[in-house]
């Protein structure tokens, strides 16, 4: 009897410690999916799409809380490619956050104007701006992704930072959607 619970009992701790040991070995941190969705994002953490930065709207998007549709910055192709990674149909980019913003825009400092206080700086999420505190600032525009975080109220001189489209390029050119059919076109037998 005691020989059998002594058997149990050393059974018992090896797999004790083997489950340890896999736990450990094959954890994985967070949802694999938000990663995956938060890699497609365009990392500018703008808030356009209604949520703090990309991260809180991959998770919401992999939760279902959310649409792929809601990030401007990413575009048409952004949403092409979410709705790839989660086996659904493309849509539309929401018309309500796109509004304003039909064509792509890029931010330009007037360095005349610049006073060189930094705060443009500081809130550009993907550090397309550069410049010194009391030196004058310039937009490096292949990093720029338009998200206008950097115009007043952030600036305070009137008339520094402006939004300018993007000339049209092969890689930002939009072809025009096919026609719709109205009616379904009907054989010759019916």
């Amino acid at each position: 009897m005691l020989t059998s619970v002594l058997i149990f009992a050393t059974a018992a701790l090896v797999f004790g410690v083997l489950l340890g040991v896999a736990a450990r070995r094959f954890h994985v941190e967070g949802d694999p999916m938000v990663e995956k969705i938060d890699a497609i994002l365009p990392q500018t953490q703008c808030g356009q799409c209604g949520y703090p930065g990309c991260k809180p709207y991959a998770k919401a998007i992999a939760a279902g809380e959310a649409q792929i549709n809601q990030c401007p910055p990413g575009g048409e192709q952004g949403v092409v490619a979410l709705a790839e990674l989660m086996g659904c149909e493309p849509t539309p980019l929401n018309e309500e956050l796109v509004a304003d913003s039909n064509e792509p825009m890029v931010a330009l400092i007037n360095e005349e104007t610049c006073i060189g206080c930094t705060k443009c700086i500081q809130v550009c999420p993907v550090d397309a701006i550069v410049g010194a505190a009391k030196q004058k600032h310039t937009v490096i525009e292949e990093y720029c992704t338009g998200c206008k975080l950097c115009l007043p109220p952030i600036c305070p001189v009137d008339n520094c930072i402006v939004m300018e489209g993007v000339e049209p390029t092969a890689m930002l050119w939009k072809w025009p959607e096919p026609p719709t059919c109205v009616e379904p076109i009907r054989s010759a037998g019916s």
